[in-house]
């Protein structure tokens, strides 16, 4: 079994002090410094969003963030500006040792849809490139963390799941959002219940 390292959206925006900030979203730096060196192929996701997204608050008059509206016939909640390209928001944390990822995957280019998942928008009219880059390099298994939990971790791992990828998340390695209290549970025994092996990142030994 071949392993990758997932991380997901470990951006400055995602931040305490960022404009979408996770709580304690900057804990998961040291646990995704700690990993690199364990695998030996590691795969990182960035939000990049054009400016004006209209996943973005201010494109529609009248509503505030974490609002919901309609957009294209989807449901769509509606974000602070947030990762927008070449900004310092949408750069890596600081903190992150960047030196040891491999390969980056760009998602939410797209400026009418969204892209929760590091492998598709969140209607699948587009993937990112990163299942046929995942095969290429002949992995078979992701270790996912990052952020959001409730958010863009969920997604890319129930998306990993279908696309044939054996997956685990690193429990302490994410931290979420939690719109309504009890999301982030929610979330993690939905990736669970989807097939996900749930551990403490001091259980993994080193992969392949």
């Amino acid at each position: 079994m071949k392993q990758a390292l997932l991380l997901v959206d470990i951006q400055n925006d995602f931040l305490p002090g960022g404009a979408l900030a996770v709580a304690e979203g900057d804990t998961v730096v040291p646990v995704a410094n700690a990993l690199m060196p364990r695998f030996d192929h590691v795969v990182a996701s960035q939000d990049w969003h054009p400016p004006h997204h209209l996943s973005f608050a201010a494109e529609h008059a009248g509503y505030e963030p974490f609002q919901v509206t309609q957009l294209d016939g989807y449901e769509q909640i509606l974000w602070p500006e947030h990762c927008v390209q070449g900004t310092p928001g949408a750069g890596f944390a600081a903190a992150l040792d960047v030196a040891g990822i491999d390969h980056v995957v760009r998602k939410g280019t797209d400026p009418r849809i969204d892209s929760y998942s590091a492998f598709y928008d969140n209607h699948h009219r587009q993937a990112t490139g990163l299942t046929a880059h995942l095969r290429n390099a002949q992995i078979d298994h992701v270790v996912v963390l990052g952020l959001a939990t409730d958010v863009c971790v969920k997604f890319t791992v129930l998306d990993a799941l279908a696309e044939g990828f054996g997956v685990t998340l690193v429990r302490d390695g994410v931290r979420g959002v939690d719109m309504q209290p009890g999301d982030c549970d929610a979330a993690i025994e939905a990736m669970q219940a989807a097939g996900a092996a749930i551990v403490d990142s001091a259980s993994l030994s080193r992969a392949g």
